[in-house]
């Protein structure tokens, strides 16, 4: 069981990174092209079918980061119905509370261990797994789930979803964009509430960024004393 500390530390964590369309009109003509060959005479370079994680803005392991292959960062996705990513975290860095709303996520560990957590719906169990190189697990659509590099060391892991479109929904970023009244109310109310400044808690979540943020304190503690 996660110690409330830790819990807490997850859930004021960063937004994963919105990807930008690099090229709209080319994606809008994959979109209405009426056949796969019509598709094809659009992109007629080879450089149109390679796809370089590593050159991608955003990608590092300091702390992490989260890199998409999809329709907007990969137009030969598009119509494809599916995106990869690469997931980097650095010692410690983990991926925020978020959700897919378009597409179910297959994950595999390369390196590292790196523990994840998923609830599907309400009155549904925890789902924890300990991911190690070979090992997998699922995220179905629409499902809440986070994930940590509990290692001193880089963690890398290869994401597969089935859609070029899949969206990502981060918790607390979504959470306190509803009205403050309500949002206490959501936390139970009460005095304790009445007082919360939301504007001040709000405040304090990061805006989007490369995806991976600097995970729990216990984890951050223990390279620490590791390191010295």
């Amino acid at each position: 069981m996660l110690a409330l500390s830790t819990i807490v530390f997850l859930l004021t964590a960063a937004a994963n990174a919105v990807d930008t369309t690099v090229n709209p009109q080319l994606v809008a003509s994959l979109k209405g092209s009426a056949t796969q060959l019509d598709r094809l005479k659009l992109l007629t370079s080879d450089s149109d079918w390679l796809f370089d994680f590593n050159a991608q803005k955003g990608y590092t392991y300091s702390p992490g980061s989260v890199v998409n292959a999809n329709a907007a960062t990969f137009p030969a996705l598009t119509t494809m119905g599916m995106t990869m990513a690469m997931l980097n975290l650095g010692p410690c860095a983990m991926l925020p509370p978020h959700m897919h709303p378009r597409a179910t996520n297959l994950v595999v560990a390369v390196e590292g261990t790196t523990n994840t957590y998923m609830v599907e719906e309400n009155g549904a169990r925890l789902v924890k797994q300990t991911l190690t190189p070979g090992k997998m697990t699922i995220f179905p659509q629409g499902s809440l789930h986070t994930m940590q590099n509990t290692g001193c060391t880089n963690a890398t892991l290869v994401s597969a979803l089935n859609s070029e479109d899949q969206g990502t929904l981060n918790l607390l970023n979504s959470l306190y964009m509803f009205p403050d009244d309500m949002v206490k109310a959501a936390y139970g109310g009460g005095d304790s509430f009445a007082a919360m400044n939301m504007s001040g808690v709000a405040g304090g979540i990061p805006p989007v960024g490369t995806g991976s943020i600097l995970g729990s304190a216990e984890c951050l503690a223990a390279c620490k004393k590791g390191s010295s």
